[in-house]
């Protein structure tokens, strides 16, 4: 008789941010930096009771701010330690100097960003905008919308940020509120299949050891700026293939795509996430938790005769530039709703309506694409406001976009 292999150790109800600290366990991490700042803190509270209960073998260090907390997690990459760290909103901006060296260093730490409004005025629900700072500086980014999705990303980061040929750190954002405090049913594999699916880290000659003496980050100005950015450059490119070889094999050992929940849902692309766009005139485009008024949004809409459909970003860094191009090059109307803002920027519109915007730009037919920006500061983009956009995007088929940006819901403004 053929056995079968047990692909799901045990099903439990969790939140987003206990999905990762449980994932980082799975992934048994080295070293863990801690501050606190919400809505990403739980992740920290469930990795300490996991040490604390001894299911994790893992150095916890309380940081004294972010600063510290990211330099920490920094030089134990170095030294060959897998690495979790994490923060939100003006926390992450306070370790910026220290973030951004994690990159331009090559430590492939994997950070958890519970995204939430920037200061002032204060706001704990979700933004963007804090995540989005390191769009420019070689950190891999990506957006999760389920628990289980968080599970199954954290896996995937650690063996994408720390193959030899990427090396770089890894940012897994999940919306604030939404996700990180919303529970879900997270379906937990064996041990022993996350042990074949994620090997140990491995710097190789890029090790900073006693027996290997190298140096890191020295001063070498205009002598060797270019160069280094360069590579840095080559190694973001080479992780849209291990990205695509972590999913394959990803699947082949635990039997369903990341983010499924069985076999049966296979998700086409690990960039993105396409929902009804083959026949659809409008496409929606979002990352996170906004995909889900959105779905629900379009199978409403369509029952009434719009062709509709949604494109959700997953991977930020690197942009599915020939994906979004793949699935909206033959639609009329793009309609991107960010839930951030890039204030003074050409139309007004957000960092991924620009994204967007310019991945269509070289195609000789294009179709247009509209701006909204909406749920800033944790605010719930409703499905009647999703439906709102779809029936603008509808009007703009045949006639000029005259507005450059429409803001989702603001008091005062007939949007």
């Amino acid at each position: 008789m053929t056995e079968v292999k047990k692909l799901v150790e045990k099903e439990v109800l969790m939140n987003g941010t206990q999905a990762v600290a449980h994932a980082a366990m799975y992934a048994d991490v080295d070293v863990v930096a801690a501050y606190p700042i919400r809505p990403y803190t739980e992740v920290m509270d469930t990795i300490s009771k996991l040490i604390a209960d001894g299911e994790l073998d893992a150095e916890f260090i309380v940081a004294e701010g972010e600063h510290g907390q990211f330099e920490t997690v920094k030089h134990a990459s170095l030294v060959g330690a897998r690495t979790l760290v994490g923060s939100s909103g003006v926390g992450w901006l306070y370790g910026m100097e220290a973030i951004v060296v994690t990159a331009t260093d090559r430590a492939p730490v994997v950070a958890i960003i519970g995204n939430r409004a920037l200061d002032d005025p204060g706001a704990y629900g979700v933004e963007h905008n804090d995540a989005l700072m390191v769009r420019d500086v070689g950190w891999l980014l990506v957006w999760v919308d389920t628990a289980q999705e968080a599970f199954d990303t954290t896996l995937i980061a650690y063996r994408v940020a720390e193959d030899q040929r990427v090396l770089l750190p890894l940012g897994i954002s999940m919306d604030g509120g939404f996700l990180t405090h919303s529970e879900q049913i997270v379906r937990l594999p064996p041990k022993e299949l996350v042990k074949n699916f994620l090997p140990p880290y491995n710097r190789g000659k890029y090790l900073v050891h006693p027996d290997n003496p190298i140096t890191v980050a020295p001063q070498v100005n205009e002598d060797w700026v270019m160069e280094i950015r360069r590579q840095h450059e080559e190694a973001m490119e080479r992780a849209r293939g291990v990205i695509v070889e972590a999913y394959e094999e990803f699947k082949k050992v635990f039997g369903r795509y990341p983010g499924s929940t069985n076999e049966l849902q296979m998700p086409e692309n690990p960039f993105v996430e396409p929902y009804m766009v083959d026949d659809a005139e409008v496409v929606l485009i979002g990352m996170g938790t906004v995909s889900k008024p959105m779905k629900v949004a379009i199978k409403s809409m369509r029952r009434q005769g719009y062709k509709v459909g949604m494109l959700r970003i997953r991977w930020f860094r690197p942009f599915p530039t020939q994906d979004v191009i793949k699935y909206l090059a033959n639609s009329r109307v793009v309609c991107v709703v960010d839930r951030d803002y890039s204030m003074g920027s050409p139309n007004r519109g957000g960092v991924i309506y620009h994204e967007i915007r310019s991945s269509l730009y070289d195609l000789d037919q294009r179709p247009r694409v509209m701006s909204f920006i909406g749920g800033l500061g944790g605010r719930e983009i409703t499905i009647q406001d999703v439906k709102k956009i779809i029936k603008i995007g509808y009007e703009h088929r045949d006639t000029p976009i005259t507005k450059p940006v429409y803001w989702v819901g603001v008091r005062g403004d007939p949007w």
